[in-house]
């Protein structure tokens, strides 16, 4: 059953994913800071009226921000979902700070798949909450989701988000070495996911990136800003572990390398250029 939704957040993701849900009959009240892409003027006449409150925002500063705005004017069982990559702690943080206020709950369900999947409604979603505000929010996930998957309590969706950013990042760094290398070689790269595909090094990172850099497509489906930022995020996190993450120091390296040379703004397979050239 479909329920009235506030959304907070209608940029790169969020915009298409307020469109594809409004093409689905679902009635969504957006709001951006950008005036363009809002249909009401503030971050409460978004919540106003609204069962679920999402939130998809590009750090957790806005994260931060949009929380002082909307204590004021939510009440429970209203239900704050948020898509955005944060701190762990930051968002138990978050939760705890709203429940206390407000009496609402808080589910942190950041995703992986960018844009098209959006468009395709096929995100994976790793959400941290209690289990019977993840069967509340089922025919939202159904309708942009290929899979959701509760993780555990609250923090638990954003803890395996950033194994997932550790191995995308990772992985998009190393791809950038490889076409570089298959170039110096004389290989034809463009050959090399058909090639590869079905065994150990095929992946879905290598079917959506590595064309892109054969083809030197640095279009932003991600910006390289974006992923240094959950890559930073990923180190403090590994650290306060206690854990240990060589591979992750190296793919950092490289992505502050890129921004360094003013490359913040493009998508990250962009990484490429620093083998190539």
């Amino acid at each position: 059953m479909k329920f009235p939704i506030g959304y907070v957040g209608v940029g790169l993701m969020g915009g298409p994913m307020v469109k594809r849900l409004t093409k689905l009959g679902w009635g969504v009240r957006g709001y951006d800071i950008v005036p363009e892409r809002a249909s009401v003027g503030s971050v409460a006449e978004a919540a106003r009226g609204a069962d679920v409150i999402v939130l998809n925002l590009p750090t957790n500063e806005a994260v931060e921000d949009v929380l002082e705005k909307l204590i004021p004017v939510l009440r429970a069982p209203q239900l704050v979902v948020d898509f955005s990559t944060i701190p762990v702690d930051a968002c138990r943080n978050h939760a705890a700070r709203l429940d206390k206020a407000t009496g609402c709950r808080w589910v942190d369900a950041p995703v992986s798949g960018g844009p098209p999947a959006v468009e395709a409604g096929t995100l994976t979603v790793m959400a941290g909450g209690e289990a019977a505000d993840l069967e509340r929010l089922a025919p939202l996930m159904k309708d942009i989701a290929g899979r959701c998957t509760r993780m555990g309590p609250v923090g638990a969706g954003l803890a395996a988000k950033m194994i997932n950013q550790l191995i995308v990042g990772v992985g998009t760094a190393m791809l950038g070495e490889a076409v570089a290398l298959c170039e110096k070689a004389g290989i034809d790269a463009a050959r090399m996911p058909e090639c590869l595909g079905g065994g150990y090094a095929d992946s879905n990172v290598l079917k959506a990136y590595w064309p892109r850099m054969v083809e030197r497509d640095f279009a932003p489906r991600g910006y390289v800003r974006q992923l240094l930022k959950d890559l930073e995020m990923v180190d403090g996190w590994a650290s306060g572990l206690g854990g240990r993450a060589p591979t992750l120091q190296a793919a950092l390296s490289a992505y502050r390398e890129l921004k360094k040379q003013g490359h913040s703004e493009l998508d990250t397979s962009a990484v490429v250029k620093l083998y190539s050239e």
